[in-house]
């Protein structure tokens, strides 16, 4: 077993190029340096034609199968998708539909979302917050949404979306690695 922190962003975007990715990306890139660990992101758009090979778990396709044991492994997990009729994608629901119900149990969980306007903000809130909550999951204090003026060609460049990223990495780092200490005592064997 690696010593290594393990960051996995999933981006829920069904296009390439996607804003949504570029924000998991960098998120999960920022956590990664600040804790020492690596990044992996995942870009649901390239795992559908796996997720739909079957209607259950054993029968997905082997980069489904790949990329849930990715998420279900990982240190920490970053989040995105863009805003569909006021919640996550349909690809995001059916990617974690697929997610093991106590896998995630006190993961670290940082929550995105990118949408045309930010009357699309509250989608972190009120719709990301409890799919992670039914997974036990340890959803980080401030989510990060995006609009579109953050980015110029799929890259983020507006400096306030730098500066929540920032704020959200300073406040959720010292959970992260409380967690992560707990979560190493947690898998240690009792020595008695």
């Amino acid at each position: 077993m690696s010593d290594t922190i393990r960051v996995v962003g999933v981006s829920g975007s069904p296009t390439d190029p996607s804003r949504t990715t570029a924000l998991v990306r960098r998120v999960s890139e920022a956590f990664a340096e600040r804790l020492g660990g690596e990044a992996q992101v995942i870009e649901l758009a390239t795992v559908l034609p796996a997720l739909a090979a079957g209607g259950h778990r054993p029968n997905l396709g082997q980069a489904a199968q790949e990329a849930l044991d990715a998420v279900e492994t990982a240190d920490v997990l970053v989040v995105g998708s863009p805003a569909y009729r006021a919640t996550y994608s349909g690809l995001f629901k059916l990617f974690f539909d697929y997610v093991g119900q106590y896998a995630l149990v006190d993961t670290p969980v940082v929550l995105t979302a990118t949408g045309g306007s930010d009357r699309h903000a509250l989608l972190v809130e009120h719709q990301m917050r409890p799919l992670f909550g039914f997974f036990q999951a340890l959803t980080l204090p401030l989510g990060i949404f995006a609009n579109e003026r953050d980015f110029t060609d799929y890259v983020v460049t507006g400096d306030e979306l730098g500066e929540r990223i920032e704020t959200s990495l300073s406040r959720a780092l010292p959970l992260v690695r409380s967690q992560l200490a707990a979560n190493a005592a947690a898998r240690e064997p009792l020595v008695v």
